[in-house]
């Protein structure tokens, strides 16, 4: 299994400033890290983070959202769920231009965006209508797609790892799959650990997630982070395991996720502990 790092704890949108801790993270022992991509009008930016992380030794995947109801995937209107498409294609020249492996995220519907009442049959065709539009691309590109599920506090379409992989199901394209996020799972799931198999037995496990209750330093809180790796290990899974954190530094991010206070020291603390977790349970 990779090792890698989302630099969503930093930025929204990697710039040049950001390189110097690319060293950092390989320092550490990373294999890669997770790029953001929210802003994808410029193919050619992404060329020089692809570029910088070869650098650095390093690989990548990328994360990315639908920014507004005019992208929105589940949306009634054709025209948004066609902004979708539009929207997904873009981020895709993005990540081929970056290098990126696997993209991952909630990309079918606006994140804290809710109706008021239970996902319906339209909206996940409407949604998987868009992304079978979109996984052929994402293959052409070399890029795997991982959907992700959810807490019911960030969106109603998908929550739990039966639905995400019913869904994976309902797209039924070869390089569209879901992904696991222990932070999520230890909202959502009855049984956290055991969901892993419940997806993994689709053959469409395509990323996981390391994510503590918090946000935080994984570790240091009671998401069952060793646990989902001893899993995910034991089953097979040879893909990455990537530290999620968030803070404040990116204040829409933060409204978005409901995080509203410091969860960590500094980010120091959160890629050096989070990396010794992993390598450790790893080790045993």
């Amino acid at each position: 299994m990779k090792i890698g790092f989302n630099l969503l704890l930093w930025t929204g949108h990697v710039t040049e400033e950001l390189f110097p801790l690319l060293a950092k993270l390989k320092a550490v022992g990373y294999d890669g890290v997770e790029i953001p991509i929210f802003d994808s009008s410029d193919p050619s930016h992404f060329k020089k983070i692809g570029q910088a992380l070869k650098d650095n030794g390093l690989e990548c995947t990328a994360v990315t959202v639908l920014p507004d109801e005019a992208h929105n995937a589940i949306s009634p209107d054709a025209k948004n769920r066609q902004g979708a498409i539009d929207h997904l294609k873009s981020v895709l020249e993005c990540a081929h231009q970056a290098g990126v492996q696997t993209l991952c995220g909630p990309y079918y519907q606006v994140l804290g965006q809710f109706t008021g009442r239970f996902p319906t049959e339209t909206e996940l065709d409407h949604a998987a209508e868009v992304h079978r539009a979109i996984a052929p691309i994402a293959q052409s590109a070399g890029v795997k797609c991982a959907i992700e599920a959810l807490n019911r506090f960030e969106s109603h379409l998908l929550n739990t790892m039966e639905q995400a992989a019913s869904y994976v199901r309902r797209v039924d394209h070869p390089n569209f799959g879901t992904m696991y996020d222990t932070f999520h799972a230890n909202i959502e799931e009855k049984k956290p650990i055991d969901c892993i198999e419940t997806v993994y037995s689709t053959g469409k496990l395509n990323h996981i997630h390391i994510s503590e209750n918090d946000r935080g330093t994984p570790g240091r809180g009671h998401a069952p982070c060793r646990e989902a790796i001893r899993k995910a290990k034991s089953l097979g899974y040879d893909g990455w395991l990537t530290i999620e954190a968030f803070g404040g530094a990116l204040p829409d991010l933060a409204a978005a996720t409901r995080v509203w206070r410091d969860f960590f020291s500094s980010p120091e603390e959160v890629y050096t502990e989070g990396y010794a977790l992993i390598k450790s349970t790893l080790a045993e």
